[in-house]
């Protein structure tokens, strides 16, 4: 079968030129004829391999992977040492304060587990997939070379010919990585089918990633200092997001993308539709979701993502007792500071710090009294009464945090903690049948705005009207005004910044928030001095190794 995949895959099979950014529109008319060496497996098998892969490396699941490399280094989470618990040679701490090195373990892990999605997904394409199957292997190879950009700068890949060769891959630079994944996300809006449920690629998620790329080009292309956004760049991310807007695209097959009233019902037990009775709502939001239903094996054959470290992380050991036994209800590390829980309007329901917000959470709250969201205070149990830690001091969440906690009457309830993801009891661990939020239409309300304060057509106040729409549905006060940052109090509530703080804590894009926003070096709370560095990460080194294409980032 001969297939012209320059509609919707361009492939680079030599040196992209490395100045400035170059179109990238040549005609590639290649066969990719079925090869024996993927094990006779079909490109669809190997497609439902490449969705599993975010789920099966853990990359998009795991505590220590891309959550940590995203929100770790951040205001927004840190995970402090306490006495034994949590000092993993220094593996946490050293992520919020900015002093990680060039072995540093979670970095290496989410560079080769990138590869792996990015691997498989290429083998789809040399497999003479369908051209719905492209479409859906290129969005997922431009899903992992998006993060291979924004984390390590260098995009290395192989090209759909030379899928299983055993030569050194060749590497894209910023500017030549930006170009191939406009151009790829561009062609695909069009092949992918419209009818695809939201664990699928869609033609949403195609315009949503490419939302952020185009928002975060000037960044990618000088982190120290970005340059100003383009305006045709910034109208083409106000033109997508309002075409994810209006599409009518349905969430779960059923329900209508719009922004859900309970802002929690986008993270619990049955945000996917796949809850028992009374774990909360369905959400109406996610755009990109991997299907986790309570069972081994989702609706498309991939399997269960273990969303359960979303709460283990952040939860206290004795935080649930349903059976009267304490222990086993959680890690006891994750925490956020006190500058985070304090900016929220006391009414935002974004900031939570409440029960499972009704309807529909009979099934939730009242099995172990836990409170949803940023949860701070003395913590109770379902009966109503305090909960203590292991040396029996009342357990009490408290905004007094630091990076290594020594007093042994307070480490263990030291640090606010984030329950975003409220946990699915009948499902306690990795069967859990909350579905994971990747992209979401709150973001894309905020992207546009984003947009419209950097020179889209829709301008100030169009922006202020979209941000106003959400403080609406979340409870907020309405703002008067709003600008992008204020390098001087990243903390401003009339700022954009601030605002996509409170709408996607801990949803992994806080880092690259920091850095577009030019204040990812600034100090902040438990972080007191920084260095360039730090805006990009090491690349492994056996991957220096392996590849000579690859190059060390400066300073490691």
């Amino acid at each position: 079968m001969k297939y012209n995949f320059n509609k919707y895959h361009v492939i680079l099979a030599t040196t992209l030129a490395s100045m400035g950014c170059t179109k990238l529109n040549e005609t590639l008319p290649m066969q990719f004829p079925y090869s024996s060496t993927s094990g006779g497996a079909s490109a669809g098998g190997i497609l439902v391999q490449a969705y599993n892969d975010m789920s099966s490396t853990n990359i998009m699941f795991g505590q220590d992977q891309l959550f940590s490399l995203e929100e770790n280094v951040t205001d927004e989470s840190l995970v402090p040492t306490r006495a034994g618990d949590w000092d993993d040679n220094g593996v946490w701490r050293t992520l919020h304060t900015h002093a990680w090195d060039a072995t540093h373990g979670q970095s290496s892990t989410v560079f080769n587990n990138l590869g792996t999605i990015e691997s498989d997904a290429t083998t789809v394409l040399a497999l003479n997939p369908t051209a719905e199957q492209a479409a859906e292997a290129t969005f997922l190879r431009s899903l992992a070379q998006f993060y291979f950009l924004d984390l390590y700068g260098q995009v290395p890949y192989r090209p759909v010919s030379a899928y299983n060769g055993v030569a050194a891959a060749p590497v894209m630079k910023p500017a030549e990585a930006i170009d191939t994944l406009v151009n790829n996300l561009t062609g695909i809006i069009g092949v992918l089918s419209s009818s695809n449920k939201n664990f699928q690629a869609t033609p949403n998620a195609a315009r949503f990633l490419l939302m952020k790329v185009l928002l975060n080009k000037q960044a990618f292309l000088n982190r120290q200092t970005p340059a100003a956004q383009n305006a045709a760049d910034m109208n083409q991310v106000r033109s997508l997001g309002q075409a994810i807007m209006s599409s009518g695209q349905l969430v779960n097959g059923s329900h209508p993308l719009a922004l859900n009233a309970n802002y929690f019902d986008n993270f619990g037990p049955n945000n996917g539709s796949y809850g028992g009775s009374g774990t909360g709502g369905i959400s109406t939001e996610g755009i990109f979701v991997y299907p986790n239903n309570g069972t081994a094996t989702n609706e498309n054959g991939t399997g269960n993502g273990g969303i359960d470290a979303r709460w283990m992380m952040a939860l206290h050991y004795n935080s649930w007792d349903a059976t009267g036994v304490y222990g086993g209800a959680g890690w006891n590390g994750f925490s956020t500071i006190a500058d985070v829980y304090n900016a929220f309007d006391p009414t935002d329901t974004r900031r939570g710090n409440v029960p499972y917000p009704a309807p529909n959470a009979a099934g939730v709250s009242p099995i172990s009294g836990l409170n949803v969201g940023l949860d701070e205070g003395q913590q109770y149990n379902e009966a109503g009464a305090k909960i203590q830690d292991r040396k029996g001091n009342n357990l009490v969440f408290s905004p007094t945090v630091t990076n290594v906690e020594t007093n042994v009457a307070t480490l263990e309830g030291d640090g606010i903690r984030g329950i975003k993801y409220y946990p699915d009891y009948a499902h306690y661990t990795s069967t859990s049948s909350n579905q994971l939020m990747m992209f979401r239409l709150g973001d894309v309300y905020l992207m546009v705005a984003e947009a419209d304060l950097s020179g889209a057509s829709g301008g100030a106040a169009e922006a202020l009207t979209l941000v106003n729409t959400l403080h609406s549905v979340r409870g907020a006060a309405p703002l008067a005004t709003l600008t992008l940052v204020n390098k001087s109090n990243l903390y401003d509530g009339t700022t954009l910044l601030e605002e996509r703080q409170k709408e996607l804590w801990w949803e992994s894009w806080r880092r690259q928030d920091l850095i577009r926003m030019g204040v990812f070096l600034v100090p902040w709370a438990l972080k007191p001095t920084d260095d360039p560095k730090f805006l990009l990460f090491p690349i492994p080194a056996t991957q220096l190794v392996a590849n000579p294409n690859l190059k060390q980032n400066p300073g490691y």
